[in-house]
């Protein structure tokens, strides 16, 4: 039964209520077939470390079709829901909305009555999210307060550019397709990440590329004349309309991850820049708003390394050196810590954000990488590189796992990249360390993308109330 008499204890009102929850015990990993043979999973992970399973896959759960390339998921309900504007304080934290970036089908699966063993219990097909929106490639899910907002990266066509993508809206309890989000669009006619900032009534959202630009691999020519997305877009979230763009400069190529500051009185958020084409570096920007107008400015950047051009993909070759590829970034919930993926150079970097407009790298970790290939402390070799991060609720530990997506995995790390999952405890006044004794192997016919953590983490709940 989806409705309970109370408020699901696994919603806070504010994060320095959620950081006092209690830690995680389960991962929810997605996994996908690099060559598309066999179906896409969700593996269960146990995190506790007092189990004798720590750090193993206790459970998978194969879906029924192949070649969905799951990527982003998120839950059906979070702390959202306990918004004054929202109808829906009485849901659960209980289903996973997991979209086939690839194939355009959603599946719905249900972490109860055994979080440990969780079922498929509906599956959308394409056709009706393309009946219903006009879109396709969904992407990123987030819970909202009136329901559950997914993220598009094609429109109509079967190569997705008939019109731009956007955001539609589906039902949480009945999980029905509901339509389009947005009323009045802009100028936005790319998409890649959104997140808002409830009780100040803004949304952010971000773009990558059109599906014929990252479905095959990255399209060189394209990145080197400066065509994927470099802007982020300004909207008012209960009027679902378009109120402002900032391009950051065609050279910054791939404006990716947005990351708002958790608590709601703080009018300020991060956002990842894959690469800029000018100089191979990888940048964070920060993003305010001063006078009711937003603004952003460069914040952070983060060099490329010189390499040996025998050690590179033939796609670098030609550059002798790795670009870092910011191609994920994640925010603590006390919004203290900002933590950088670097899937090209292997690197997991940690800044001090108390300042937002002036980051201090406070640490740092290898693992992977093009050039570098490091070893995981237990010895053995991991392909790829740090990729999809994921915070506990606490802030004392980083998971994350190493595939960014099947055709640019082959292009940048030709050898493979068989999906693992590791974790980095942090210390109480910052630094990073890689647990030695934490590495789950997914086994080689699997990737592992984005991770979700047993009663939220730091990039699925938004919050509606400051914290004291």
């Amino acid at each position: 039964m989806l409705q309970t008499l109370r408020p699901d204890p696994t919603f806070h009102p504010s994060p320095r209520l959620a950081m006092e929850a209690p830690p995680e015990q389960l991962a929810y990993t997605v996994l996908l077939s690099p060559d598309r043979s066999r179906p896409d999973a969700l593996a269960v992970v146990d995190v506790d470390p007092q189990s004798a399973t720590y750090g193993a896959v206790i459970n998978k759960l194969v879906m029924p079709h192949t070649g969905d390339e799951f990527h982003h998921f998120g839950w059906n309900a979070c702390s959202s829901a306990l918004s004054p504007l929202s109808g829906h304080a009485h849901l659960q934290r209980r289903y996973l909305v997991i979209p086939g970036i690839r194939s355009s089908r959603i599946y719905i699966v249900d972490t109860q009555p055994d979080p440990r063993a969780p079922t498929l219990v509906k599956t959308i097909e394409p056709e009706e999210i393309m009946r219903k929106t006009g879109y396709s490639r969904p992407h990123t899910v987030h819970c909202g307060p009136e329901g559950i907002y997914i993220s598009t990266l094609g429109g109509a066509g079967p190569d997705g550019t008939q019109g731009p993508p956007g955001v539609f809206i589906m039902d949480c309890e009945s999980f029905e397709i509901l339509g389009r989000w947005e009323i009045e669009r802009g100028a936005q006619k790319l998409h890649y990440d959104f997140w808002w900032n409830l009780p100040r009534d803004y949304m952010v959202s971000s773009e990558w590329a059109l599906p014929p630009q990252f479905e095959n691999g990255i399209v060189a020519d394209d990145l080197l004349a400066n065509k994927y997305g470099h802007a982020v877009h300004f909207w008012n979230l209960r009027e679902r309309r378009h109120i402002q763009t900032i391009d950051l400069g065609a050279n910054h190529q791939m404006a990716l991850e947005i990351r708002p500051a958790h608590d709601p009185p703080r009018e300020y958020g991060f956002l990842g820049v894959v690469v800029d084409t000018n100089n191979l570096e990888g940048s964070i920007w920060t993003w305010y708003r001063d006078n009711g107008k937003f603004q952003i400015r460069k914040t952070a950047t983060i060099p490329p390394e010189p390499a040996d051009p025998d050690r590179l993909p033939d796609l670098l070759k030609g550059f002798g050196a790795v670009p870092p590829l910011v191609t994920d970034i994640d925010l603590s919930l006390d919004d203290r810590f900002l933590y950088v993926a670097c899937w090209g150079t292997g690197e997991l970097r940690q800044y001090d954000v108390s300042d937002p407009m002036q980051p201090v790298l406070a640490g740092s970790v290898r693992i992977g990488g093009i050039a570098r290939r490091a070893a995981h402390p237990n010895g053995r070799a991991v392909g790829g590189g740090p990729q999809m991060t994921e915070i506990s609720r606490d802030g004392k530990r980083v998971y994350f796992t190493n595939s960014l997506y099947s055709s640019w995995d082959r292009q940048f790390y030709p050898a493979g990249v068989p999906g693992v999952q590791m974790m980095c405890h942090v210390g109480p006044d910052g630094g990073l360390e890689l647990d030695p004794s934490f590495y789950v192997d997914f086994g080689p016919d699997y990737a592992a993308h984005q991770i979700r953590l047993q009663g939220g983490d730091c990039s699925t709940d938004s919050f509606c109330y400051p914290s004291a």
